[in-house]
This record gives structure tokens, sequence and C-alpha cells, in this order.
């Protein structure tokens, strides 16, 4: 089940509001319950066939963080390292390698009859911090197994995140506010997530998937940056789309979930990218492997080796294939070259200067992220360089559908940016009931154009399923 779809519209979340609300306040530990068994039909409807291992992965470490005291906890921490990572392996990554290994020695291994279970990566990643942390005891065990079940599988951020660190939610999974307000809070916040997603994403895609279906040896230049940019803005509304549901989902409930995205495109910097982009990965990524491996307080050989190390294991995260690993260690290179050479010349260049530098970058990562397939990859990057007139003329007339999604990438490109937070921050200065008022048709307008893009457009998956 999607976010973006009737029946969770109509249907799941009415469902759930009402259950979660007729609890008392007080009732805490109900409410919970609620939230847990709607959260494992919400899994159940979209991944029935990995249902049992959502659930063995919840009481297995359940078990493992109650479990550890101060003789056994490195061991016990060891045996869930190798646990999570076995099944993240397993099940992500195993056809992967078999494929590497028969390509590499041309042999012939049957791949596994298994397919990637939806959100393994990021209840994975959230289940891990927990033990981590109960590890270095920055959190004590919970003993209520509901409770840490329902922070697994707390059905808004469970299938691609925010990653939701377990620190970040204790206090509030034994006491949190709870109102109207704040379901009114959360549903405007939800509303702007589901635009992003259903009206700018889902058109962009159009554009964007065009372009990459496309042999790239009938690609030109302008076609090829066309399509970097077209998926940049997909991208971006799609997974921040989500980010946003997420987070106004959680807020209905009385969570409040850290932000993901900080307007990436304005970044001046491949470093500043990386502190405004999928934001959650980053940090579980600093806080769980950077830091323990030593961060930058070691020798300057450990400290590259640390940066490689986990921009190698960023990019496998997104994908089981070769140009995702390869997207991680592009980054990793640029940042290793931003922090010994390009730091102050950065700093001095004008922000204009900057900002160019940055996206240009970005969108050659985005190229390698987009095109799987390692020959049309280089093809691809090859047209990007080596400028080729061929393609747009005759792509526009085989491909007319794409005309009207240019509005949708303009539109994309300038909400990319804090013009219109900024615009309407403007517009709505002061908070009486009139402005708020204004507001909320604003939102409820917005929400009836959405659902009619959702009655045109045919079923588009969120990008951040797949990983």
């Amino acid at each position: 089940m999607v976010f973006s779809s009737f029946t969770f519209l109509f249907i799941f979340l009415p469902i759930t509001l009402l259950a979660y609300f007729i609890v008392p306040k007080k009732n805490i530990k109900i409410k919970n319950l609620v939230l847990f068994v709607m959260s494992l039909i919400f899994y159940t409807l979209g991944e029935m066939k990995y249902f049992w291992l959502m659930i063995l992965s919840i009481v297995v470490n359940y078990f493992l963080a109650v479990k550890m005291n101060d003789k056994n906890r490195k061991r016990l921490l060891i045996l869930a390292i190798i646990f999570n990572l076995g099944l993240l392996g397993i099940f992500k990554y195993a056809n992967f390698v078999i494929q590497s290994i028969n390509s590499m020695f041309n042999s012939n291994i049957a791949n596994l009859n298994i397919t990637l279970p939806i959100g393994i990566s990021f209840y994975t990643f959230q289940i891990m911090s927990y033990v981590i942390d109960v590890y270095w005891k920055k959190v004590k065990p919970q003993k209520n197994f509901i409770s840490v079940a329902t922070y697994i599988t707390l059905f808004p951020q469970l299938i691609a995140g925010p990653i939701v660190n377990y620190k970040t939610v204790e206090n509030e999974l034994v006491k949190r506010k709870q109102s109207w307000n704040n379901v009114a809070e959360g549903l405007r916040r939800f509303i702007v997530g589901l635009a992003k997603k259903v009206i700018i994403a889902n058109n962009v895609a159009i554009l964007a998937d065009t372009i990459f279906n496309t042999s790239a040896a009938e690609l030109g230049t302008i076609l090829v940056w066309l399509g970097a940019i077209a998926y940049a803005i997909q991208i971006y509304f799609d997974f921040s789309g989500y980010s946003d549901m997420a987070i106004g989902l959680g807020k209905m409930f009385g969570f409040n979930f850290l932000e993901n995205f900080n307007y990436p495109y304005i970044a001046t910097s491949i470093t500043d990218f990386w502190r405004r982009w999928h934001i959650s990965l980053s940090s579980w990524f600093r806080e769980y492997v950077y830091i323990p491996l030593g961060g930058n307080r070691c020798s300057k050989l450990k400290w590259l080796r640390n940066i490689i190390v986990v921009w190698m294991l960023t990019g496998l995260w997104h994908g089981a294939n070769w140009n995702f690993i390869i997207w991680g260690l592009y980054f990793g290179v640029i940042l290793i070259i931003e922090k010994l050479f390009l730091q102050k010349l950065i700093e001095k260049s004008p922000n204009v200067v900057k900002h160019i530098y940055a996206i240009f970058f970005i969108l050659i990562g985005w190229m390698i992220f987009r095109v799987e397939d390692f020959s049309e990859l280089m093809q691809v990057l090859k047209t990007a360089f080596v400028y080729k007139s061929a393609g747009i003329e005759s792509f526009l007339m085989n491909h007319g559908e794409v005309l009207p999604t240019i509005p949708f990438l303009i539109f994309g490109i300038i909400g990319s940016t804090p013009f219109v937070q900024k615009f309407c921050n403007m517009v709505f200065k002061k908070e009486n009931k009139i402005n708020v008022f204004i507001k909320d048709v604003g939102f409820i307008s917005i929400f009836v154009i959405t659902i009619l893009f959702l009655l045109s457009l045919s079923y588009n998956p969120f990008i951040y399923f797949r990983f």
C-alpha cells in the first residue's frame, strides 16, 4: 500500500485515526497496540510474502537488547549485527553477488528464488540503531515488546523512511502530545508531500523515464542533460514528498520525526549537499559507521579510508548494482577532494559559482544513479561531455507525451528552492484567523487537485521503495 493510493487515503488512514483517537489519551500502551496492529496490516497489504521476516527481526532484536548486560553486551551486539546484516545480505545482495561471480568467472550459478522485501533497508537500519544505542548505553532497553514493535513497524516511516533513531522517539513511545491541532498540522504537511509526489514527481517522471529508457546511442547531449535535470527533480519531489507525508502522519499520532531534506539543490558544495539530502541516512552512517571507524580523529590515511568505506556502503545501501557502488564512491572521492584541496577556494568563490559547481556534479551523480546498465552509463556520460546534436527533434516528434511535462519540470525547479516558502511567509506574515482560514482553503484546494491528478495518472510507486 502506498500513501498516494485511494485505499490508503480514504479507507486505511481514516480507520486508523478513528481507532487511535477512540482510545483515551492516558492509555498510551493501548494506543501503541493500535498503531502496531494497523502498521502490520499496512505492511501485510503491501508485502504479505515477507511479513514473517519483519516479525522475526523484531522478536530477535527485542530479546537481544533486553538480555544485554555488562558481561555479554559485546557478544550480543555482534550477534545482532550478524543477524541483521545477514538478513539484509541474503535478501538484498545474494543475487547481486551471484551475478557478479558469474560475470567475472564465466560460471553459471543460479540466482536464488527471492525478491527484495519492501522497506527492509529502512527497518533494518532502525533496528540496528536501537540495539547499538542500547550497547552504548545511550538508551535503556525497552522491556515492553509492543513499544519496540511499534517503533520498528510504525507505518508512516516503515517503507521508505526517514530512518528514525530510537532515541529520538524514546520518550514519545511512553508519553506524547496528542491533539486535533496536531492532526491538522500533520494533515497540512501530508498534503504538501502528497502534492509533491503526485503533481510534480509523477509528471516529471514521464520525461525522465522516456529519456533514460531510450537507447543511449540515440540521445544527444541536450537530451542527456535534460534527462538528468528531470530525474533530479523527480527523485527529490518523490523522496522528499514521501518524507513530508511520513513526518505529517507521525505528527498526527504525536510523533515528531526529524527533517530529512533541507533544499538540497541550493547547496554550494557537495559537502553542503549531503548535509541537506536524505539527512537521516547521512546521520546514520556518520553516527554508526564513520565515527566508530575513527572519523577524522585519526591519521590522514585512516580518515581517507573511513570516507571511502562510508560512501561505498552508502552506494551499496541504495541498491545491489555496480552503478550504485560507483555512485557512492564518486561522491566519496569528490568529498575528499573538497576537504583536501577545494574547501578554501569554494569558500572564497561567489555564491553563483559555488551553486553551479555543486549542481554540475550533483547532476552527473544522478546520471550514474539512474542508468544501471554499465555500457549504457558509459555512453550517457560520453554524450554528456562530448557534444552530440542528434536526438532532440526526432525525440520530441516520437514522444509528444513529454511536452505537457515541461511546465511541471519548471514548477519543480522553482519548488526545489525556498522561494515558495518565503513567499508564503511574506503573504501570511500575521498568524490570525483570516490567514489561517485562507491557508486551509489553499491546502484543501491542493488536496482536491491532487486527487484529480491521481484519477488520471497510472500507478507510480515511490522510487525508494526498491531500496
